[in-house]
């Protein structure tokens, strides 16, 4: 269980004083993959603003006698997205001005790693408002199978209450954005990914769609250009058959008047 308790006037260690690693590797690829895929994509929702940072396994410091709470993902919202060439080694609450992450995210471990209890009891007492929890195998097999594929959980009264979600996704009006999920490629990889998506339920598409659509509406472009020019080339080209038949008509008129006067047009 997290302590939250400690001197607050004492000289505090910098996050370079702190370990930036418990030397703990993912025990699947998701976990890492997964949070990239989120970060990705609010780099480019929120590419001209400058107050938020997602980690992905990274160590939160609550508490510089205790050790780090290490999220598969996170979110804070209200500090610098940019800290300098360096970045940042750990997110430690006191640098921070105390702004808590307002998400933390947890795949599930294929060892299974307490997320359904003692990470959901340490969220809930730091105070982090949504809680999500990703379950690649739910309704296939391991101890959770019979829990839902996303769950997320919102800080209401000091405790966790989940979340009704609507068609795999659920809106978050603190951040802006729904969280869910649905089939998709990334990383030239097709599986279910989690996705951001707007008030509407319209999913933000990854850095490979937007490109794959670009080329596709560019290819329409061309396309579209090509059939005017030829549409402008066959107009052109009926226009001067059309000329061409009316000074064939009036040609044939006059002729046709001479020799009502008794004139041979061949002859003139």
């Amino acid at each position: 269980m997290v302590n939250l308790s400690y001197n607050k006037n004492r000289l505090l260690p910098s996050a370079e004083e702190l370990p930036c690693s418990d030397e703990t590797a993912v025990d699947n690829q998701l976990q890492n993959d997964i949070p990239n895929l989120l970060l990705s994509l609010l780099a480019f929702i929120w590419a001209e603003r400058d107050d938020w940072y997602f980690g992905v396994d990274m160590g939160v410091y609550y508490n510089p006698d205790e050790p780090a709470i290490i999220p598969d993902g996170f979110l804070a919202i209200g500090v610098k997205h940019d800290t300098g060439e360096r970045g940042r080694l750990s997110y430690v609450l006191w640098e921070e001005a105390y702004i808590m992450p307002i998400l933390a995210l947890e795949v599930i471990s294929e060892k299974y790693n307490g997320e359904y209890e003692g990470k959901l009891a340490d969220y809930q007492t730091l105070g982090v408002l949504y809680y999500a929890i990703y379950n690649p195998l739910s309704g296939r097999r391991g101890r959770f199978k019979n829990r839902e594929r996303l769950e997320v959980y919102k800080l209401i009264a000091g405790k966790y209450e989940l979340l009704e979600p609507e068609n795999n996704r659920v809106w978050l009006p603190e951040i802006g954005l729904a969280l869910g999920y649905e089939q998709g490629e990334h990383i030239a990889w097709v599986r279910e990914w989690l996705y951001w998506y707007d008030r509407s339920g319209n999913r933000y598409l990854t850095a490979e769609e937007r490109a794959r659509a670009a080329a596709a509406l560019a290819q329409q472009e061309r396309l579209a250009k090509k059939k005017a020019i030829a549409a402008q080339a066959g107009l052109i080209a009926q226009q001067e058959s059309l000329a061409k038949q009316e000074a064939e008509q009036k040609a044939q008129r006059l002729a046709e008047r001479l020799r009502s006067l008794g004139i041979n047009p061949d002859e003139m």
